[in-house]
């Protein structure tokens, strides 16, 4: 019997069970096997009747977006395959990211307060031989899911919206004047039907066609009592070089059950990429030398695993009227960030807003939900690094060549100060920064500057340089915009499509940080 399958099995809920389907799955994705059904028709019947403004499809992180929208009096329900609560491993998150909850009035001071389960400071990025940096205020609150989503949902109940749990999305037809949505016996009708069914609804399925990804995300992990220090945290951390053609690296954080650890790595879906499986057997295997703590010293608690699809084609638009993906069914966070709670939360007072003014203007359209999810060269510039993070199938780079790579532009980024570190660790990637440490990479390491591209290929750099020159000049225009009145338009269509605009402007250049 394998480490995994000897320690999976003695969790409670028999994680093995899960972490074998997610296997098959990914599987499917590396063969190219992936059917997709054909769940969104067209109907040029009108319907009858529409009970509802909005749909969510999608209760976990749909529920954020839901409690907001029907704060402003839109009339919402909620569609949740299972009972809507909140898993019990924390979210990690930036406390000044949190507020959010209280400018949307979804969460009182006190209620935020009592929605972190813990904090802590420093954190730790380092890369195998490389100089260890230390960082505050960045990702160090754990959010406790179980708490918000109870609040969300009463906030949501309070607010006169309409919660269906163990009500699986199934099918839906879009007719002229709403979405007719198969979930129940009988069925439910709205203005807009929003996916938040994440990266495998089967909404985004028929969109994407079944299309190989472009990159992927492999993530294990687990919280486990018992070790020998808790007090800190590693944002991104390696100890080793290459294995299977893979960059193993780690992210730990101190949690309210124990302390939380994830392996990850960067890759493309090919056939002969590793299982799940074996991947976490090689997590089992260097745990205890990454956290000095031998494996039988270890009470686990929980087990973590998963896979995320990359497109480049992203954020994703979807083609029908009245349909729209939110979170990680649009793909709106970079290939180097897992997505999920932060990226919605990012997000989340921008889409309330939008969505609001398509309602109200009655703009609900493909092209208009389109602007909804637009261009945004600070997450298309970061395919780049996630390419120089990861090693082709037949690719021959030397051993630690990544972990040198990335160790030089850090401690680039953390010399320029924390302006230009800080906001790349969340995801976000501006101009200025950006160029500050292009340039002072490239003059003080040209020579490693230069190795990296017949790793990453010309093609990979030709195509950043476009969506590089995009960001300077969504820098620029967002400065440009903040700086002068906002003028009232003539009609609500063109302050609806102006105000998206803007919007684009100011989360396409990071100005939203």
């Amino acid at each position: 019997m394998s480490k995994t399958q000897e320690i999976l099995s003695t969790i409670p809920g028999n994680p093995l069970i899960g972490l074998q389907k997610a296997d098959e799955l990914w599987r499917t994705y590396k063969a190219g096997e992936r059917s997709f059904p054909t769940v969104i028709t067209e109907q040029a019947k009108p319907l009858e009747q529409v009970d509802y403004d909005v749909a969510v499809c999608g209760g976990t992180l749909g529920i954020l977006l839901g409690a907001a929208l029907a704060g402003k009096g839109w009339r919402v329900v909620l569609l949740e395959r299972g009972e809507l609560r909140g898993r019990e491993q924390e979210w990690n998150i930036s406390r000044r990211e949190l507020e959010t909850f209280v400018e949307l009035e979804l969460l009182s001071e006190e209620e935020l307060g009592e929605a972190i389960a813990t904090q802590y400071n420093p954190a730790r990025i380092t890369f195998n031989g490389g100089k260890e940096l230390w960082v505050t205020d960045v990702l160090n609150i754990g959010v406790d899911p179980v708490y918000l989503l109870d609040k969300l949902k009463q906030k949501f109940l309070a607010s006169g919206g309409t919660l269906l749990e163990h009500t699986p999305f199934q099918s839906a037809t879009v007719h002229p004047n709403g979405v007719s949505i198969q979930a129940s016996d009988s069925p439910i009708t709205a203005r807009l039907l929003v996916d938040a069914m994440g990266h495998f609804s089967p909404i985004v399925q028929q969109a994407r066609q079944g299309e190989k990804p472009d990159a992927a995300c492999m993530v294990v992990g687990t919280c486990a009592k018992g070790y020998n220090n808790n007090e800190t945290g590693d944002l991104i951390a390696s100890f080793t070089p290459i294995k299977n053609q893979c960059q193993y690296f780690w992210e730990a954080f101190p949690a309210r059950d124990g302390r939380t650890t994830y392996m990850f790595t960067y890759l493309d879906a090919h056939p002969s990429r590793p299982s799940l499986e074996a991947f976490f057997e090689d997590y089992l295997t260097l745990l205890p030398e990454y956290q000095n703590t031998p494996l039988d010293q270890l009470d686990f608690v929980r087990a973590l695993f998963g896979f995320f699809p990359c497109y480049k084609d992203s954020p994703l638009q979807y083609p029908w009227n009245r349909t729209l993906p939110v979170g990680d069914s649009s793909g709106s966070q970079s290939p180097l960030s897992f997505g999920g709670f932060g990226a919605m939360v990012r997000h989340l007072g921008r889409l309330t807003k939008g969505i609001h003014e398509a309602l109200d203007a009655d703009l609900l359209d493909s092209k208009s939900l389109g602007v909804l999810q637009p261009y945004q060269p600070n997450l298309s510039v970061t395919w780049l690094f996630q390419k120089s993070m990861s090693v082709g199938v037949n690719q021959k780079v030397p051993p630690n060549k990544i972990n040198d790579v990335l160790s030089t532009i850090f401690a680039d980024m953390a010399a320029l100060g924390d302006d230009v570190l800080k906001p790349f660790l969340q995801d976000v990637v501006q101009f200025p920064a950006l160029a500050k440490t292009m340039l002072r990479t490239s003059t003080r390491h040209p020579l490693l500057v230069a190795s990296i591209l017949p790793q990453v290929g010309v093609g990979s750099v030709a195509s950043w340089m476009r969506h590089f020159v995009s960001l300077g000049g969504y820098n620029v225009l967002n400065a440009a915009e903040s700086s002068v009145d906002r003028a009232l338009a003539s009609s609500a269509k063109k302050q609806y499509y102006a105000n998206r605009w803007i919007d684009a402007l100011k989360y396409g250049s990071g100005g939203d940080y």
